[in-house]
């Protein structure tokens, strides 16, 4: 019998989180609640750490076998990430996704978490806490819009255009200096080059039909594993740069989310370059 998890249930988990630690703690966060991990971009705040453990507690008591990774879970335990690809079942989460907006006190983050079953993502599900709605996906059942009322909206993303008219999101950060200069100059390219600094967002966003590319090049996969499932259920092509597809197990090699292949194409000719 193949394992599995009840999305229903991990979506009111990612709720209760955000409900319990997260928005008691918005824009109400004490002196040392807020901590620098690798860089002064890159934090940590008392309420991502607090979710983590009730999510991690919560699945446990629904699927006790599954193997919980979550990203402060691996800052505490890097060797966990390697086991991934070889679970039997795996339940992957980003506590607060754009946790540098949530400590700045910008409403603009997620909760997130997939499912991935023998290496291959079979679910995947953003919450909106200032929202409280999730978008949530399963392998070959479409991507969703679900609010707390019960309501439901198929999610597509939006049609074609010419380069220049294109808008989207590109994470930028990772790239090295000399790559900088040229993407820069390359984004020139596109109508619109923004960044929400939180990927739940950026792929909501995407797999409503408000943007034409995303591009992110440190692929964690509690920040992507998510969008890539909604995206690619709501219509879209994703790879990472070379065209290989997005495993699990993959942290680097740049990944490029657009709406159909032609345009995927086209933004790794003209923009994406390096």
């Amino acid at each position: 019998m193949t394992a599995s998890i009840d999305i229903a249930d991990l979506a009111n988990i990612l709720q209760e989180a955000a409900v319990k630690e997260i928005l008691p703690r918005f824009r109400n966060l004490g002196d040392g609640d807020v901590r620098e991990k690798s860089e002064a971009i890159d934090l940590v705040t008392e309420a991502d750490e607090a979710a983590e453990r009730l999510i991690k507690a919560r699945v446990a008591e629904i699927a006790p076998t599954a193997l919980f990774i979550g990203e402060e879970s691996v800052a505490a335990e890097p060797a966990l990430l390697d086991t991934l690809e070889g679970a039997e079942l795996a339940v992957v989460v980003d506590p607060i996704d754009g946790t540098f907006n949530f400590a700045a006190g910008i409403p603009a983050y997620g909760v997130m978490a997939s499912v991935v079953v023998k290496g291959e993502v079979t679910a995947g599900i953003i919450y909106d806490p200032m929202g409280n709605d999730w978008v949530i996906a399963e392998r070959g059942a479409g991507a969703w819009l679900c609010k707390a009322d019960g309501s439901q909206t198929k999610l597509a993303v939006a049609a074609p255009v010419d380069l220049g008219d294109m808008v989207g999101c590109a994470s930028t950060s990772f790239a090295k200096q000399e790559e900088r200069v040229g993407l820069m100059t390359n984004l020139a390219k596109v109508r619109i080059a923004a960044s929400y600094r939180n990927a739940a967002h950026e792929y909501r966003t995407m797999a409503g039909g408000y943007f034409h590319y995303l591009m992110y090049q440190k692929l964690m996969p509690w920040d992507h594993l998510v969008g890539a499932i909604i995206c690619e259920e709501a219509g879209a092509h994703v790879a990472r740069l070379d065209g290989s597809a997005y495993r699990p197990g993959h942290v680097d090699g740049g990944l490029l989310v657009a709406v159909d292949k032609p345009s995927w194409d086209l933004l790794r000719r003209e923009v994406f370059t390096f």
